[in-house]
């Protein structure tokens, strides 16, 4: 099972992707609310998630610098985008994300989507 860091201006998703990540097995390592909090966490943590779960629209820093910034520092990262400007998603995989869903999402829709970025069938 895979190791998260959730990245969300809205508490309110963190605690449904909580619920549902540990219902799959997952654990969170982390939850910030914006990509400058994103960047901080990777930067200090010693625990590394397996996967960044990445909205696009946070106040602070943006998803898509969040990313940049934590690919330059990891290069290892796998971050997945969960957003609700679908215009997003070509700009985010551009940074490096590995995958982009759009809200509202589905559970269904998130593991596979986990699944692919943990190189699980």
């Amino acid at each position: 099972m895979g190791t998260f860091l959730i990245v969300d201006d809205d508490e309110s998703l963190h605690k449904v992707l909580v619920r549902v990540l540990k219902l799959e097995g997952h654990k969170v390592v982390g939850s910030v609310y914006n990509g400058s909090e994103a960047v901080e966490f990777i930067r200090n943590s010693k625990t590394k998630p397996d996967i960044i779960l990445m909205d696009h629209r946070m106040p602070v820093m943006d998803g898509t610098t969040a990313t940049r910034e934590i690919l330059a520092l990891d290069s290892t990262q796998r971050i997945l985008f969960i957003s609700a400007d679908e215009t997003a998603e070509s700009e985010a995989l551009k940074a490096g994300a590995v995958g982009f869903l759009l809200k509202p999402i589905r559970s269904a829709d998130l593991f596979r989507a986990v699944k692919s970025c943990l190189g699980e069938k």
